[in-house]
């Protein structure tokens, strides 16, 4: 039985054969506590299944790594709309086969589109969604998918009700190569049982860019619903989760008075059934850093440990997807650079069959509630300097 373990756990390590079915089958053992669904490996190709898509709403530039993602799985993009006109071009640029659409109606009302994606501004996407899974379409939306916890009683009133998928791109995990491959470390028992997560989510403000919606608290939902919807998807992930609560959070605006309603800082900690996590997250990246952020999770476990540096190694090392493995024999560097990602696969595959093998409902909800709940909760950090 050890010798087994032991060459699952090489096996993840030289190849990217796990990777695929650790975002399909969860963690293993005794804190995995999610649904076994199986699935054939997945490549980052197209596979037997395909959908036409299209999109609403392009606030965000993440909608690029959105289509992108569901394009690798097998979809068609057909249309889009956006508002305005500047983002409608560059958008239009860079995928001349979709056709520019005169309404969100028009999308709405087409019958041949099976998902509509959108990274619109974030206090739109819920209603957004909404409307969609009424006309019997499937949702792909970015973090934070949803705003306020009156948008989440609606959101799962209204996919109970319809049956269809609302799903939020947690791109931190599910975008992110070494995140992936953690995945597969982790179900292969690398590191043992997973105690804990810690979750750093730093960014670049760049606030002479940044829309007018972006410093207003009711448009964005907050720092922890916005970029700590990452930390609270993968706290739940690694440790198999399945009930979770805030222990702890705080919020604050710490160096940015001319933006009253504009939070820079936020933290949190977590109690969950599989396991413990905290997360930072703030907009404070400096300018010297050749990244948007040094984001950062450390995933803590009985038998070692595994470090993952998501963008840059400030020690030295080109590019991002840096995992580093520590257990009772060795530190280990992985380069995840050529690990495949599956969701886009994944998710085709689930909006033709019917299946939750990319994210669970459930999952994607609790993740959402606990960043809502946390935002709502926050104690205020005021610094007196």
């Amino acid at each position: 039985m050890q010798g087994n373990r032991r060459k699952f756990i090489r096996q993840a390590l030289t190849t990217g054969a796990g990777i695929a079915a650790s975002t399909l089958t969860g963690l293993a053992g005794a804190k995995d506590r999610r649904p076994k669904i199986s699935m054939p490996y997945a490549k980052e190709s197209p596979g037997g299944a395909s959908i036409r898509f299209s999109v609403i709403g392009i606030n965000h530039d993440h909608i690029y790594g959105m289509v992108n993602a569901v394009i690798r799985g097998g979809g068609q993009l057909v249309a889009f709309y956006a508002k305005e006109a500047d983002l409608a071009a560059e958008f239009a640029k860079k995928y001349p086969q979709a056709k520019l659409a005169q309404s969100e109606k028009e999308i709405l009302e087409d019958n041949s589109i099976q998902l509509i994606a959108s990274a619109s501004i974030p206090v739109d996407r819920a209603p957004l969604g909404i409307q969609v899974m009424k006309h019997g379409k499937d949702f792909l939306v970015d973090k934070p998918g949803i705003t306020t916890l009156a948008q989440l009683a609606e959101v799962r009133k209204v996919q109970k009700e319809t049956r269809r998928i609302y799903s939020i791109l947690f791109s931190e995990r599910l975008e992110n190569r070494a995140t992936v491959k953690a995945g597969a470390l982790v179900k292969a028992g690398a590191i043992g049982n997973v105690i804990q997560t810690i979750g750093l989510g730093p960014h670049r403000i760049r606030i002479k860019e940044r829309p007018e919606w972006f410093f207003h608290r009711d448009k964005f939902g907050g720092i922890i619903c916005d970029i700590g919807s990452h930390q609270m998807d993968q706290f739940l992930f690694f440790t198999g989760s399945t009930q979770a609560s805030v222990a702890f959070s705080q919020v604050g605006n710490v160096h940015y008075p001319q933006y009253p309603e504009f939070e820079d800082f936020g933290d949190v900690t977590l109690r969950g059934n599989g396991g413990a996590g905290y997360v930072r997250v703030d907009w404070f990246t400096p300018d010297g850093l050749n990244s948007w952020g040094d984001g950062r999770l450390t995933i803590l476990g009985t038998e070692g440990f595994i470090e993952i540096r998501k963008n840059v190694d400030i020690g030295g090392r080109d590019g991002g997807n840096h995992l580093f493995l520590v257990d009772h024999k060795e530190t280990r560097y992985i380069d995840c650079k050529n690990e495949p990602l599956v969701f886009g696969e994944q998710l085709v595959n689930d909006i033709v069959n019917r299946t939750e093998t990319a994210m669970s409902q459930t999952h994607c909800f609790l993740a959402t509630e606990l960043a809502l709940q946390a935002q709502h909760q926050a104690q205020k950090l005021d610094l007196k300097k």
